[in-house]
């Protein structure tokens, strides 16, 4: 029976592969002998197998991709819209800049007069009152001086002394000879002569008076460069430098030389560097207030006082000067302080705002713009809404959008004041989603990724 399936084998179809009778073992079955083994040789390899899933799998995946964009194209376009809240808070509009801190009241306390400093009686932070007794100087030449003119006055008082005495004597015999003239007593000439003894004595008299007023005129100097010596607080203050050491030699023949500075921190002056772009939007009497690095969460407030029209360039930028003063009561604002400043413009409390982007032109036409349409200047979108009028963009809970009208308020680069038109929860167009970056908007309203546009001044 085996010999016959051989047989038939290999003389069958001559498609059929050729096999080779496998000898049958002693203890073999008779089952197992009957039929024998083949391994025919089929076109369906493993490695075309595993290509052909590879490409089901493929085929698959890209077709459920096809089919996904197709319906959500089709279905759900909102969900490709930005949208941020209606929503409330403090909105300002505001020109910042840079300031430091200066002292509205201070004086440089110098010296009028040369010499060593021989002692100093207060330190740099010390709290002084008018007329405190700060320095002195060595007073040894003007004492000197002062003594020299007393000396010198005594002694033409001395001699004033004498010339009166003169003169009174001069007088006597004048006096005498023209009795005796009337007597025929005496001679022409010797009336002549008391005469011009007399005219004398009171010419020496007051030449001397002369002398004496111009050695007490040296001496009142001499005795003012005396007190120079001794260096009084000319106001009441704080001591907040000192440019002199004690033992130094100062010559006050060539400059000045300054010892120190007092100034009164009770009062604080703010000078701000504005650009020229923005110093025209300044106006006297405007609110300011201004930050320190050391307490950014306070603020200090003010009224603009004086716009200096005096440029400063600094690297090619024009800046002009802006000034305006802040009490100091805590004494805690200190000079040469950096101070971030802010000028502002406009400003409205518990607003309801939208994020800028949200607002686009009225159309001229009066036909309804388009969704996501916005206009306005890359540097500052703003111009375009001046008349207080704009369109948004507002999508309700199904996720259709319709466009209404709104009066516009206050504005920054980031945000604007809502009049009219939108409630606050309400939902608005502010962009498109990018498939980059995509954007989400924040609870504040302000935007990020792609979309942002705007921000402080």
């Amino acid at each position: 029976m085996a010999d016959t399936a051989v047989a038939s084998v290999a003389t069958g179809d001559a498609n059929a592969a050729t096999v080779t009778p496998v000898s049958k073992p002693p203890s073999a079955s008779p089952l197992l002998t009957s039929t024998p083994a083949i391994r025919p040789h089929s076109r369906w390899t493993r490695p075309r197998i595993i290509t052909a899933i590879v490409v089901a799998l493929i085929l698959f995946i890209a077709g459920g991709i096809y089919v996904r964009n197709l319906v959500m194209d089709g279905t759900d376009n909102a969900e490709k819209l930005l949208t941020a809240q209606v929503q409330k808070a403090d909105i300002e509009d505001a020109i910042t800049a840079t300031g430091s801190l200066q002292p509205k009241d201070f004086v440089d306390v110098g010296t009028q007069v040369s010499g060593q400093l021989k002692k100093l009686h207060v330190e740099v932070g010390a709290i002084v009152k008018a007329r405190d007794l700060l320095a002195e100087i060595d007073p040894t030449v003007y004492l000197s001086k002062a003594d020299a003119d007393r000396a010198q006055l005594r002694n033409q008082t001395a001699q004033l002394s004498d010339k009166q005495a003169q003169l009174q004597l001069a007088e006597l015999q004048l006096t005498r000879q023209k009795n005796l003239m009337q007597e025929q007593a005496t001679t022409e000439e010797a009336l002549q002569i008391a005469q011009a003894q007399q005219r004398s004595a009171v010419a020496q008299v007051a030449a001397l008076k002369a002398q004496m007023q111009q050695t007490e005129s040296t001496l009142r100097g001499d005795d003012a460069n005396l007190s120079y010596t001794k260096i009084y607080a000319p106001i009441a203050g704080t001591v907040v430098s000192q440019t002199a050491r004690q033992g130094q030699t100062l010559n006050s023949n060539q400059q000045a030389p300054i010892i120190m500075r007092i100034a009164d921190l009770s009062i604080m002056t703010v000078q701000a560097q504005v650009s020229e772009a923005d110093v025209g939007k300044l106006k006297l009497g405007m609110d300011v207030y201004f930050t320190t690095l050391g307490g950014s969460t306070r603020r200090y407030y003010g009224k603009l006082r004086q716009i200096s029209p005096t440029p400063n360039v600094v690297n090619n930028v024009v800046l002009y000067d802006a000034l305006f003063e802040v009490p100091n009561t805590r004494q805690n604002l200190l000079p040469q302080m950096t101070a971030q400043v802010f000028f502002v413009l406009a400003s409205a409390r518990d607003a309801v705002f939208v994020p800028l982007t949200a607002l686009h032109a009225v159309p001229e036409n009066g036909k309804p713009a388009k969704t996501g349409r916005r206009g306005g200047s890359a540097q500052d979108p703003r111009g375009q809404f001046k008349d207080g009028k704009a369109m948004v963009s507002v999508m309700d809970a199904d996720g259709k959008v319709s466009e209404r009208a709104v009066q516009v308020g206050v504005m920054t680069r980031v945000s604007a004041q809502i009049l009219s038109g939108v409630e606050v929860g309400e939902k608005v167009v502010v962009g498109t989603r990018s498939a980059a970056a995509p954007a989400t908007a924040t609870p504040g309203g302000a935007l990020t990724g792609n979309n942002q546009r705007g921000g402080p001044r």
